[in-house]
């Protein structure tokens, strides 16, 4: 089973720019909307990803780290595709695509691969928590995005620090296992990246076999 990292944040909060300690050549990003990373290191970079094109990447998987960067653009994109259908149906659908995707990284991959979703947030409008960004109440209400996550950090700007929190404090959905992280973490998703392998003796980061 492979591992999905769930990294959730506002935008300009420094999801895409944590990744830039990684080398080039140990990690693989799926940009789903952005034409350009927030640096000038050179990734390999599967631009205006879709689900079949990231699924097809991930069916044979040359390397164990991957990066899904503005994964809720999986959604959201699909949704104005699909802008003039009317009924319900296309937001079942619409759910369930994203949900496989999950639940391929988790139940599908070598046990030593792990996907980062980088995704933004919104605000619940009942409960004031920071929430994964979803379309429909599907995903919410039925699923919960992030329980489907052993891992969620949530980024934090503070004096021009940026920073991931690994624990909620009541108001996110940040969680990590017991003792794998301190509280707040430097932004920086290639040492985070190393501490999950550590943690669960899944090896160094590196292409695979």
């Amino acid at each position: 089973m492979g591992l999905g990292v769930l990294v959730v944040g506002d935008s300009g909060t420094g999801k895409t720019f944590s990744i830039k300690n990684f080398d080039p050549n140990e990690v693989g990003i799926f940009e789903v909307e952005k034409t350009q990373l927030p640096f000038q290191k050179k990734f390999k970079v599967a631009k205006r990803a879709t689900y079949d094109m990231i699924m097809r990447a991930l069916q044979e998987p040359k390397l164990k780290a991957y990066v899904i960067d503005d994964s809720q653009y999986l959604m959201a994109n699909e949704n104005f595709d699909r802008a003039k259908e009317i009924g319900y149906q296309k937001f079942t659908e619409m759910a369930l695509h994203f949900r496989n995707l999950i639940h391929w990284v988790n139940y599908g991959l070598p046990d030593d691969v792990i996907v980062y979703f980088l995704h933004h947030t919104e605000r619940d409008a009942n409960t004031g928590i920071s929430k994964a960004k979803t379309i429909g109440k599907m995903l919410d209400n039925q699923l919960t995005v992030e329980g489907c996550f052993n891992i969620v950090l949530q980024t934090e700007v503070e004096n021009g620090q940026y920073y991931f929190i690994t624990q909620s404090d009541g108001f996110t959905t940040a969680k990590s296992p017991e003792g794998m992280f301190e509280l707040k973490i430097p932004n920086d998703l290639k040492a985070v990246d190393t501490r999950i392998r550590e943690y669960w003796d899944l090896g160094e980061g590196s292409e695979t076999e």
